[in-house]
């Protein structure tokens, strides 16, 4: 099963300013390595199990966006223009409805752009153990093993660990320190990477279930997108219909399956001073959208 990456490749740049600013963000500064995060990203996700990469950005960024990957000789399935960062659910709405255009059953692997990933085998060894899930219908998540209590990450809670997919019991928004503590010292929590692995049926489905009001506006920004040979340009005019696009939406709520992997945004780990390393251990939760 092939896979469509979908890389995340908004930001606002303040994490690592000056390095990263509003208009260069840190994902495509070169930060470790010759290559940017958002380059490293996308050659990460991409060989033999992925597809062509769909890109989601905003105006600010497209032509960087093209040119960074044709640098590293990427070229890209679409790259998807929102008129404003209005976070992460209608973009990947959008992703999912246009990868069922083609295929309904294919899977997509949203991730964001600038984490850093030491070991990438493991992640890939983390991806597919993830498919058979998502072949199912389940909405997969990915973590990493905490290795400090940190108060600037979201934690999930697993129902028990074990080599495979665990059941996923819920997200943990950011907490203070003796809750950090606590979580770790009960060794079923792990900090959310921010990757998910879906097809698109499911994704749309949950979209049905769990917030609705999405769907009939994303879909129109579709129809009436401006296009050229890769990109498309969503209206401005459909951004103000999405007032509650939080990070973590509703159709979140309920995700299914929980591998870690060995990743890192780098604009916490360079203030941490610490990389994650790879975790053997996973996580599992009931259909999302069921």
């Amino acid at each position: 099963m092939v896979i469509t990456p979908v890389l995340l490749a908004g930001g606002s740049g303040t994490r690592l300013w000056p390095v990263s600013r509003k208009s260069f963000p840190k994902q495509f500064v070169p930060l470790v390595g010759e290559d940017t995060l958002f380059q490293a990203s996308a050659k990460r996700l991409s060989g033999d199990r992925y597809a062509a990469p769909l890109v989601m950005t905003n105006a600010d960024f497209r032509f960087i966006v093209g040119e960074q990957l044709g640098k590293i000789g990427i070229i890209p399935a679409g790259i998807l223009i929102e008129p404003a960062g209005r976070n992460t659910a209608p973009a990947i709405l959008a992703a999912a409805l246009t990868v069922a255009q083609k295929d309904p059953e294919g899977l997509l692997l949203v991730a964001p752009s600038d984490h850093v990933v030491p070991d990438t085998e493991a992640f890939g060894r983390a991806v597919d153990l993830g498919v058979p899930a998502a072949l199912a219908g389940r909405i997969v998540t990915f973590g990493i093993t905490p290795t400090r209590p940190e108060t600037g990450y979201g934690y999930m809670e697993a129902e028990g660990v074990g080599e495979g997919p665990v059941t996923l019991k819920r997200f943990v928004e950011k907490p203070d320190l003796a809750n950090a503590e606590a979580m770790i010292a009960q060794g079923n929590f792990l900090w959310n990477a921010g990757i998910f692995l879906f097809s698109a049926r499911t994704l749309i489905a949950a979209f049905e279930q769990h917030a609705p009001e999405f769907l009939t506006p994303v879909r129109a920004a579709l129809t009436e997108a401006k296009r050229d040979l890769v990109s498309c340009v969503l209206p401005q005019n459909r951004g103000s219909v999405c007032p509650i696009c939080r990070s973590t939406m509703r159709c979140w709520k309920r995700p299914t399956t929980c591998r870690s992997c060995a990743s890192a945004a780098i604009g916490r780990t360079l203030a941490a001073g610490t990389r994650s390393g790879v975790n053997r251990r996973a996580m599992s939760l009931p259909n999302a959208g069921r």
